[in-house]
């Protein structure tokens, strides 16, 4: 994992540490036995609050996969080992375009006919 997608993860969290939000929510980083990472950001009381994403696993080979989903108030992504920074750039990207006011055009592109974001 390249030092910037962790220390870009670090930031992000210590900016959610609010004395409440990080007694209640979190980031899961472990490992899978297929084998694999998987990846679980908690994103209520966040930028992404609302967002929505079906879950669609991408399978290239047994051993080249990936899977992201965002479902109930949880980013949630699983890939093979070689792909931790991947699952993590994405998560970045989707705060990222959130921040820029592109999130509907990212979402449309990178995730076509799989998202939703809620009303408030």
């Amino acid at each position: 994992m390249s030092p910037s997608s962790l220390s870009w993860l670090a930031r992000w969290y210590r900016m959610q540490c609010n004395g409440d939000w990080e007694h209640c929510f979190g980031v899961r980083i472990t490992t899978l036995d297929n084998p694999g990472w998987n990846v679980q950001i908690d994103i209520t009381e966040t930028e992404l609050d609302g967002l929505t994403i079906d879950y669609l696993l991408e399978e290239r080979s047994e051993t080249d996969w990936f899977g992201i989903a965002v479902q109930k108030q949880q980013f949630n992504a699983g890939g093979d080992p070689s792909k931790l920074n991947f699952l993590l750039q994405r998560f970045q990207e989707l705060v990222e375009h959130r921040h820029q006011g592109t999130l509907p055009e990212y979402l449309g592109t990178t995730y076509p006919n799989r998202w939703r974001i809620a009303k408030d």
